[in-house]
């Protein structure tokens, strides 16, 4: 059975689209890749003192199950050259699951929506261009709904 899953990748070192165009390479080997949007130039999260990222989101479909799924995209994040620093800290790729489908998956290893993707600009932005209308399973608002709430909250 054919699942929609949702992802966000983001680079900030070395040559950022070829990082971006090889990881895509990589995932079109194990997933059907349906939809890209836009890429966008965003600052850091967390942890400030880096360079700025190239963040876009992806809609893949797979009959992988989600912990192969994840497997998959962290082999292509270690192939590609991603190795761990600090948490939120500089990096070649950064391939992210924020929903796979409308399934809750809360597992050890995967939590499935995205624990924190309703805080990030740079997840929600580029998750606009590919699907605005779909909507959370956790909290029941679609994704511009959730973009709305964010950018209100930063204005203030």
């Amino acid at each position: 059975m054919n699942m929609s899953v949702f992802l966000s990748i983001g680079t900030n070192q070395g040559n950022l689209k070829q990082n971006i165009k090889r990881a895509l390479c990589k995932i079109s080997e194990f997933a059907f890749i349906k939809k890209i949007s836009k890429p966008y130039r965003t600052k850091p999260y967390g942890y400030l003192n880096q360079p700025d990222f190239i963040n876009l989101a992806v809609e893949v479909s797979t009959d992988l199950l989600p912990l192969e799924f994840l497997k998959k995209c962290r082999s292509v994040e270690k192939e590609l050259g991603r190795v761990s620093t600090e948490r939120w800290g500089p990096r070649i790729i950064d391939i992210d699951i924020i929903f796979w489908d409308d399934r809750i998956i809360n597992e050890n290893e995967l939590v499935i929506p995205h624990y924190d993707m309703h805080n990030r600009e740079f997840v929600l932005k580029p998750l606009l261009d590919i699907c605005p209308e779909f909507v959370h399973p956790v909290y029941k608002k679609t994704v511009s709904e959730l973009y709305a709430e964010l950018t209100l909250k930063e204005e203030k």
